[in-house]
């Protein structure tokens, strides 16, 4: 394969001033100024506290301030709507429970698609759940309760 002189001499300049230029560039610092965490619920339960101590120790880490900010409504999708219209940089994170997937096959129509707009960065906490039934429902598993449930409505 045979190369045009002009097209030989870019590529020679251009691998000449790689090395030259890598050496320059460096990532930028993230966070340059303070994060804004915002929490769905109000202040004084569970998710306020935790994100609370969250934000302690990552304004410790990381040299900036982690400010947490109580967005309550809607369960959940004020908080949720507040981070989807801000600035998509990084500086306005959401602390996403649980609520926020059930919200989002719950409400017929929300102002965002929490799939298509909230994009996950961190997985922080893994919380166990059961289902508990009265003694005189026959199911002994989900499938088995789901079947009950659709032979017995209501």
């Amino acid at each position: 394969m045979r190369f045009p002189r002009r097209q030989f001499l870019h590529l020679a300049v251009g691998a000449a001033a790689l090395p030259v230029l890598s050496r320059n560039a460096s990532a930028q610092t993230y966070p340059t100024r303070s994060v804004r965490l915002i929490v769905g619920y109000p202040a004084g339960n569970a998710s306020d506290i935790f994100s609370r101590l969250l934000a302690q120790s990552l304004s410790g880490r990381l040299g900036q301030q982690f400010v947490v900010e109580n967005r309550p409504g809607a369960g959940g999708n004020v908080g949720t709507e507040v981070v989807v219209r801000a600035s998509p940089d990084g500086y306005t994170l959401l602390l996403v429970l649980t609520s926020n997937a059930i919200n989002a096959t719950l409400y017929a129509k929300l102002n965002f698609d929490f799939i298509r707009d909230i994009a996950p960065v961190a997985s922080m906490v893994d919380a166990p759940y059961a289902m508990v039934v009265n003694p005189s429902v026959p199911a002994k598993s989900v499938p088995e309760f789901i079947a009950y449930a659709k032979a017995n409505p209501g």
